[in-house]
């Protein structure tokens, strides 16, 4: 394919795409999107002009903004961006901040001022800052008040990051950028950006090392709401949307701004979206769409017995970690809605195989979202027989684009076809079923195991509330099958208990695949959007 025209004087992105012959088969049949293209005016001003000027956009912080407020609010700040700090269209911006709609203003602002985003995680420490601005040449940085110590550590030494910028993340306005930003005229002509123009620098969750970032363009954020959220989800403008992944991760980002916005839905945003807090404004908020994590969905089911009401749920999407069927059992059960178990990926930007609500099983990733294809193959890139486990290859409108890393773009892509690093296998009836992580796989005295279907027989039993599976050195099986296990209150820890759980797995699957290792534990390493941090337990 060719690259249409650009709007970026900062020719950064485009100059560090991978060769065109490392991309992967990219097919845009059903998204037709013009040669310029902002995305920041997609979901602001072209909503506004739709007629969705007084419905309301965002919820946080005790402020309601409508989107002809956003609207006003993200052209302000990008007056701001390129009048006062001297923002010139491809720079990269850094935004760090939580979940509220400050953040969602200024990654909308970026935009509009014809940069790039690269959104961070709060819990990023200074040393993980900066070899993001290293990676990225980070230009400039908006930043929340309250995390600006760590991102001020991390420009030491630095000779990329021209300028670090505060904003209020609150509803008070009372920091450098939004008092620059209040004398600025709510009517802003947006730079004139390409479809094909890089928008968003988005990191893989992993940061030790050297950090890999995918490079997505402006039409591909229009794309996930116009395929998943479209033909899957069936947004509407009533819709109000929740959840906890950090906008910094793309499945939250898409969840929680992109497809809200492009519906003249309602999203409401929490800092802290513990599963307590999520339940509190699900109830409060009369919440329609719910994105986290199945540990996350345990938790409102043990407060959906205690009397939560979370019945305005007509959607909840699972996604981030394999969703096992006792929780979807169980959810269907109290529900009556099916729940929504999905897989994405950085490199993908979002959701690309998933259950509908008419079509929906236990223990299923279910079928492509239209528009992409998938098979299993083996390593050396040939299809695997039906039923059997290999790896996970999709194509489709998105795909990797690593930023300036053409090896590693050469392992993520093969033969036109994006390798997840995911191991599924797909039945005769076309449905795909998550095994493990490719490199999770748990190889026991010859035998390949996957641990979430060891979590998920561990799970259908009364005194697990929660678990997780790891492969534990071992010096005659190679690895054993270790899980680490969350008791219910009632539960007694011990060696009658350890018999009675490794008894239950083998009547529930192979046998062989039993945990030869239980270690009890008040709770489990996860991250800031809930998935549990399976390499903590390895450590």
């Amino acid at each position: 394919m060719q690259l249409g025209p650009t709007g970026h004087s900062d020719s950064f992105c485009r100059d560090n795409l991978p060769p065109m012959e490392l991309w992967p088969e990219i097919d845009l049949t059903g998204f037709d999107y013009p040669d310029w293209l902002n995305a920041g005016v997609e979901l602001t001003d072209a909503m506004v002009a739709k007629g969705f000027g007084d419905n309301v956009a965002l919820i946080g912080n005790g402020r309601i903004r409508t989107y002809k407020e956003l609207a006003d609010w993200s052209n302000r700040i990008a007056h701001a961006l390129i009048e006062d700090y001297g923002v010139k269209p491809g720079n990269r911006v850094l935004i760090r901040s939580a979940n509220n709609p400050a953040m969602v203003a200024c990654w909308l602002a970026v935009m509009k001022a014809g940069a790039v985003a690269v959104n961070t995680m709060p819990l990023l420490r200074a040393g993980e800052l900066k070899k993001i601005v290293e990676k990225a040449q980070v230009s400039h940085a908006l930043c929340d008040t309250r995390l600006m110590e760590e991102l001020v550590t991390a420009d030491k030494n630095s000779t990329v990051l021209d300028r670090m910028i505060s904003f209020d993340g609150t509803a008070n306005h009372d920091a450098e950028l939004d008092r620059i930003a209040l004398s600025k005229p709510v009517r802003f002509d947006p730079v004139k950006t390409g479809r094909d123009d890089v928008a968003l620098l988005a990191f893989t969750s992993g940061t030790t090392g050297d950090p890999k970032a995918t490079m997505h363009f402006h039409r591909d954020l229009l794309i996930i709401a116009d395929g998943y959220a479209r033909e899957v989800l069936g947004v509407v403008p009533e819709d109000v949307f929740v959840g906890s992944p950090p906008l910094a991760f793309t499945f939250g980002l898409g969840g929680l701004a992109v497809f809200p916005l492009r519906f003249g839905a309602s999203a409401a945003l929490l800092e802290n979206a513990s599963p307590p807090n999520l339940i509190e404004i699900i109830q409060k908020h009369r919440a329609t769409i719910c994105f986290t994590a199945p540990t996350a969905y345990r938790v409102m089911l043990r407060a959906m017995e205690e009397g939560a009401d979370l019945s305005s749920l007509r959607a909840a999407v699972s996604a981030g970690e394999t969703l096992p069927a006792p929780i979807y059992e169980e959810w269907m059960e109290k529900t009556g809605k099916p729940m929504l178990d999905g897989i994405g990926a950085t490199e993908m930007l979002h959701i690309f195989i998933t259950n509908r609500f008419s079509d929906s099983h236990p223990a299923c990733t279910g079928r492509p979202v239209s528009g992409y294809t998938a098979q299993i193959v083996d390593r050396a890139g040939n299809p695997v027989p039906v039923g059997e486990i290999g790896r996970l290859a999709v194509r489709g409108p998105l795909g990797c684009r690593y930023l300036g890393a053409p090896e590693k773009q050469a392992e993520y892509v093969q033969n036109g076809w994006n390798l997840t690093g995911d191991s599924f296998r797909q039945d005769e009836a076309g449905y795909f079923h998550f095994a493990a992580r490719t490199d999770g796989m748990i190889v026991s005295a010859g035998y390949n195991i996957a641990g979430p279907e060891v979590e998920a027989a561990l799970l259908s039993h009364a005194a697990v509330v929660e678990c997780a599976v790891i492969g534990a050195p071992d010096p005659d099986r190679g690895e054993i099958v270790e899980a680490h296990v969350v008791l219910a209150a009632e539960a007694e820890a011990g060696p009658l208990l350890v018999t009675l759980l490794q008894d239950h797995v083998k009547s529930v699957i192979a046998p062989y695949k039993y945990p030869r290792s239980i270690v009890f534990r008040a709770a489990l390493p996860k991250t800031e959007s809930g998935k549990i941090q399976r390499f903590r337990l390895r450590d």
